[in-house]
């Protein structure tokens, strides 16, 4: 085999590599798609000129080649949302680990453009991972019944032939409640997140269940996003709640920063509780009790699932994640 790192381009061609292992092009390709069986002497040759040049196939060429894009979809309903960064970083680490590209789309918390965006992805991705899907249960069932790899990430929808991964919301709630109802608080108050979020139903649904703890839940529309919590924040003092729980982190602290313009202090005089665990306690100087799930791990497993449902086929029982309660400042017993 002839040496051709001295005097080549600075980019390895297959040419090079066939001209390197004394074979041509056409075998090069076949040899590193797989498409075709080739003598081992030859193939060898070939993985010894990759190795000596440095060649480095096209990812996407290759996949082309096999009838795949060596790409997953991802779609998420925001991405400002400082949730998905790490649920993101993980997915992309694992599509990485299996020679794969990651595209990312958004909804802009859009229902209605949902549908079509994951239509658009799987044109284009040889799976889609869809995260906190709004979609209604008919949309989800004519789309996985397209028998692309479709995977649901922190939505569970029994009878949907999609595998699915989720932070259990409903327990996370739970947990919330529990704490409240240690400190002795009787009356709270729920800054509701978008009315078609699944994750948000399972928070209500903990809500009802939290009766058992002798609480009373006072139920106000809100959103997902800090401005909606500050401008929802008005209201809480009218239900009487000594305690206030909000969809997300980024609700809670909205409302926290309009409490302090309205002369209520936190926790003396309402505690409050956020969801998700996002960090920026900075923003509104609290320390925010909250709960979180591992989002790293949330995105790993969701990946895992969605490449072992591309290349075998399996499907597997939705998994759903414990979330864990993180006590700090913001809550304290109801002052008397």
């Amino acid at each position: 085999m002839r040496n051709l790192r001295q005097g080549r381009s600075a980019r390895v061609t297959i040419s090079d590599v066939g001209a390197a292992a004394g074979v041509s092009a056409s075998t090069v390709s076949r040899v590193l798609n797989g498409t075709a069986k080739v003598d081992p002497s030859l193939a060898a040759r070939v993985h010894d000129a990759v190795r000596q040049l440095g060649y480095r196939p096209n990812a996407a060429a290759q996949g082309l080649a096999r009838g795949e894009w060596g790409t997953i979809g991802v779609l998420v309903p925001n991405l400002a949302n400082p949730y998905f960064p790490d649920v993101l970083k993980a997915v992309s680490a694992v599509a990485r680990s299996h020679g794969r590209r990651v595209m990312v789309m958004e909804s802009d918390d859009d229902p209605s453009i949902e549908h079509d965006l994951v239509e658009d992805l799987m044109r284009s991705c040889d799976g889609v991972l869809l995260c906190s899907s709004r979609l209604e249960r008919s949309d989800l069932v004519v789309l996985t019944a397209r028998d692309h790899p479709l995977v649901l990430l922190d939505r569970i929808v029994p009878g949907i032939a999609a595998p699915a991964v989720s932070a259990d919301f409903f327990g996370g709630m739970m947990l919330i409640c529990g704490h409240l109802a240690q400190l002795g608080h009787r009356r709270v108050a729920y800054l509701s997140g978008p009315e078609v979020s699944w994750a948000n139903a399972e928070r209500i649904r903990a809500l009802e269940a939290a009766k058992a703890f002798g609480i009373s839940v006072t139920i106000l529309p809100c959103g997902s996003t800090s401005r909606a919590g500050y401008d929802a924040a008005a209201e809480v003092a009218g239900t009487g709640a000594t305690a206030l729980t909000t969809y997300n982190d980024l609700v809670a602290l909205g409302a926290v920063t309009r409490m302090r313009e309205l002369g209520v202090r936190v926790p003396e005089d309402l505690s409050v509780v956020g969801f998700d665990d996002i960090a920026l306690d900075h923003v509104a100087h609290t320390s925010l009790t909250t709960v979180s799930v591992p989002r790293g791990q949330l995105g790993r497993q969701a990946a895992e699932m969605l490449e072992a449902l591309m290349t075998e086929g399996h499907d597997g029982e939705p998994v759903s994640l414990p979330m864990e309660l993180h006590v700090r400042d913001s809550t304290a017993p109801p002052h008397c």
